[in-house]
């Protein structure tokens, strides 16, 4: 599955890196812990969380991730989403917790 396919599957929101939608999402990650997400993500997961710091961009790049994928509608600061624009990492936000997201993401991956 690619960003573009969960962008089109999801209720979610795209709020930066339209240019690179055809990333291929291999899996989901849930974690809010920025250490522990860089110790434990793999290259071309998407990345479910509430942080929204300037540091999750430094994340998403140092793991290679495909998206962000911020849950429960967490208010984005502007510098997160030019950074992540310029890094080429796409945003995605919803008002689905991240559990919720986590069971819609199991169904679109089993189905598409």
């Amino acid at each position: 599955m690619t960003v573009a396919q969960l962008l089109n599957n999801l209720d979610v929101k795209l709020l930066s890196g339209k240019n690179d939608l055809n990333k291929k999402i291999t899996g989901f990650y849930i974690g809010d812990m920025l250490s522990w997400v860089m110790a434990k993500a793999e290259e071309g997961q998407a990345w479910i969380t509430i942080q929204t710091n300037l540091n999750v961009v430094a994340v998403s790049v140092m793991t290679d991730i495909s998206c962000i994928i911020i849950a429960d509608n967490a208010e984005v600061p502007p510098d997160t989403l030019i950074k992540a624009e310029e890094e080429g990492i796409p945003i995605l936000q919803t008002s689905l917790s991240a559990y919720q997201i986590a069971i819609k993401c199991a169904g679109v991956d089993a189905h598409g």
